[in-house]
């Protein structure tokens, strides 16, 4: 998910599914769901790299961000929902930050695996999960963490196509992302998806002249706008349409633990669609960061109390 209103969802989610019964059939629907919406969105990474020989990756960042404004646009018009001024403020910091996080996350993946780009991200939202941590077990996921990183790092003969640049790059976005939690909750993203479908247009504007700049004329060739509006229904469109079905019914603890095989996938995808081959010390280190966000994920919602509703 790169920016699209996940922590919306869930927040939203958590006080929807006090209302509900939580049958074993929903849960098992939800989680089918939220593992297909997590597959289409790695597919649409791997299909938006296709783009980058012929717009580049500000110009792919710009035709997905904005062909999904559009589509959030048309189905949630967010102008019918008014906002305070410091909403406002909330929701512009929340679409900077979701627009340069698609930025440097697509210029990451110009040089670096999918996989390798998809783990490095993660480390932005596992800070934040982990930001204050006491227990001592915390403790032991921020360590596989920094060692997963450690181990992708472009250190000697085994970081083999990872250079310095990319993994820079993916950890900049991954910044981005915990920015983008932190501005998503102060902005309300637990009121609705309007305030998703802002973030998105307001991070299209953004990479708007970064795509024109590397792109210019060629973002409108009618032969890549079918592509990238498939990357944009992948990456977007329908990955929120799943997530709204499947989460009220989803407990938030195992949500945050499907979240955490998205470097798996990312690697899958990224083999599968694009011939991506990592070495085994790159499979480990995306494996640590997998770990590391499933014990966080498990650990800090034992602590958590309930949401108040």
């Amino acid at each position: 998910m790169h920016g699209t209103g996940k922590q919306s969802l869930l927040d939203r989610s958590r006080l929807i599914s006090k209302a509900l019964p939580v049958r074993p059939q929903s849960v098992l629907l939800s989680v089918a769901l939220v593992t297909l919406g997590m597959v289409f969105t790695q597919t649409g990474a791997s299909f938006a790299k296709g783009l980058f020989p012929a717009v580049g990756a500000a110009g792919a960042t710009t035709l997905r961000l904005t062909l999904a404004a559009l589509v959030l646009l048309a189905l949630f018009r967010p102008w019918r929902q008014k906002l305070t001024p410091d909403q406002w403020r909330a929701v512009l910091l929340y679409g900077g930050v979701m627009g340069a996080m698609n930025l440097f996350f697509y210029a990451a993946l110009a040089t670096i695996p999918l996989g390798v780009a998809v783990a490095l991200e993660f480390t932005g939202p596992l800070a934040v999960a982990l930001a204050g941590s006491r227990k001592p077990l915390d403790f032991v996921w921020i360590g596989l963490a920094v060692a997963g990183l450690a181990m992708l790092l472009p250190l000697g003969q085994t970081s083999g196509e990872i250079g310095f640049v990319g993994v820079l790059l993916a950890l900049a976005a991954g910044a981005c992302w915990a920015g983008y939690i932190v501005f998503g909750q102060r902005a309300g993203t637990g009121g609705g998806p309007h305030i998703t479908a802002l973030g998105v247009s307001i991070a299209a504007i953004i990479a708007l002249p970064f795509g024109v700049a590397t792109a210019g004329t060629a973002l409108l060739d009618p032969a890549i706008l079918p592509i990238a509006l498939g990357v944009a229904l992948l990456s977007s469109a329908i990955p929120y349409a799943l997530d709204m079905v499947a989460l009220p019914h989803l407990p938030s603890r195992l949500f945050g633990i499907l979240m955490s095989g998205q470097p798996a996938l990312g690697a899958l995808s990224g083999f599968v669609i694009l011939s991506e081959s990592l070495g085994a010390w790159q499979l480990a280190g995306i494996a640590a960061i997998v770990i590391a966000s499933l014990g966080a994920t498990v650990t800090i919602a034992r602590g958590v109390p309930p949401p108040v509703a």
